[in-house]
This record gives structure tokens, C-alpha cells and sequence, in this order.
């Protein structure tokens, strides 16, 4: 699959959209479009400041170990520095379970779901062909607490099917968490595409894709 750097905007505070090279249209982030629901909580949340510095630490904390596993996908590299390396050594032994890698950090987008942004990883994870996701976080996460990742992953693998006709109907998350455990979860995409469905309908109710293209564009003539 050829790689491609789409074009972005930022709405204030209704997330990221990107421009489909097919259609022309702008297309909500899959990040926006599976989080819309909580996105005023978040808000309030981050309105603390010792919330904001926490939110601002998981930020760098998911950047740092994405940077580390796309090395290592890449060329087999591994930062000598053993500070950078908190969340990246424990995911390892899971790491080297992904093979025939057909992508990583690459661009996505539908013209079909309307829904546009950047999957971690596909490739086979234990012989199955996946949508690979990375996360960290404080502490072990319940299932049931991370259906958006499950949701945003979905949404990846119909968008690479699309994209490529290549099929990969499984969904990896893999979570490292500060206490140096590793959660990992393996679904078929067939489990979540009704809630995917659900959260995609809650966010188009709320955002008419006519509306987004008036504002996209307005947003990307100031920027040019």
C-alpha cells in the first residue's frame, strides 16, 4: 500500500479531520469519531491543572513507547537507554509475535465509513491477520472500560480492507501499564462492529458531514 500523509485539520475542541485523497471530503479521525461521547467529561477533566499534567504525561508516555516499537518493527532496533525503555521492554515478548508486517503508522481513510486517521500496526500477530494496537496506561484496564479501543480498531480493519482488499479481521490491543504488566487482547473485529455502528451513528447525529466540510475547508483556506 502506498503511503500517504493526508491533509488535517484541527476543529477547537471537536477533534481532528483529515482530507480523503479519493473523495475529496474531510472525514473525522477514527480517535474522534469512537471518543465523541465522553469528550465533555475529558474536557472538564483536563480543566485541572494537576489532570492536565497527568493527561500531558500519557500523552508523552504513548508517544515514547510508539516511537520504540516502530523502531524495532522497522529494523530490530532497541534505544540503549534504559529510562526510555519503562513501558517498551515488558510489551517485547508480545512484540515478537507480530510478523509479516503490511503496515505501520500508516494513513487510513473510508469513503465508505466517512472516517479517516493513523493505525498503529497490521500484520499477523500469532498467525492471525490483525489490526495491531499499542497503548500504555497507569494501571490494568477492564475490558469493559475499553471499548472505544476495541471500536477504533474495528473501524481499521474495514478501513484497510477498503483500502487494500486485504482482509485482517482480528483485533490485538496490547496495553503496557506502569506497574511493568502487559494486558493483551485478541478479538474479532465481528464482535464490535454493532458498537461501532452505535457510536458512529451517536456522532453523525451531532455532526452533519455537510457541516464538517463547511468547517474543514474553512479551517484549511486560513492555513494555506
Amino acid at each position: 500500500m502506498s503511503q500517504y500523509k493526508l491533509e488535517s485539520v484541527e476543529m477547537d475542541g471537536q477533534g481532528r479531520y483529515y482530507k480523503s485523497p479519493t473523495s475529496g471530503m474531510w472525514y473525522p479521525s477514527v480517535t474522534t469519531v469512537v471518543n465523541h461521547q465522553d469528550a465533555d467529561k475529558w474536557k472538564q477533566w483536563r480543566e485541572d491543572p494537576a489532570n492536565k499534567q497527568i493527561a500531558e504525561k500519557a500523552i508523552q508516555r504513548g508517544n515514547r513507547l510508539h516511537a520504540l516499537v516502530e523502531d524495532w518493527l522497522n529494523d530490530g532496533k532497541i534505544s540503549e537507554d534504559e529510562s526510555e525503555r519503562e513501558h517498551f521492554d515488558p510489551m517485547l515478548p508480545y512484540l515478537k509475535n507480530i510478523d509479516a508486517v503490511h503496515a505501520i503508522e500508516a494513513s487510513l481513510w473510508s469513503d465508505n465509513l466517512n472516517l479517516a486517521g493513523r493505525v498503529d500496526c497490521i500484520g499477523k500477530y500469532k498467525g492471525l491477520n490483525a489490526v495491531i494496537d499499542f497503548k500504555t496506561a497507569r494501571k490494568p484496564k477492564r475490558k469493559d472500560w475499553i471499548r472505544n479501543y476495541f471500536h477504533q480498531a474495528c473501524a481499521y480493519s474495514y478501513m484497510w480492507q477498503e483500502r487494500t482488499e486485504d482482509v485482517a479481521d482480528h483485533i490485538v490491543i496490547l496495553i503496557a501499564n506502569d506497574n511493568g504488566t502487559v494486558q493483551e487482547f485478541i478479538e474479532h473485529r465481528t464482535d464490535h462492529v454493532k458498537g461501532l455502528g452505535e457510536v458512529m451513528l451517536s456522532f453523525w447525529k451531532k455532526n452533519p458531514l455537510k457541516q464538517i466540510q463547511e468547517v474543514a475547508n474553512g479551517l484549511a483556506a486560513k492555513a494555506a
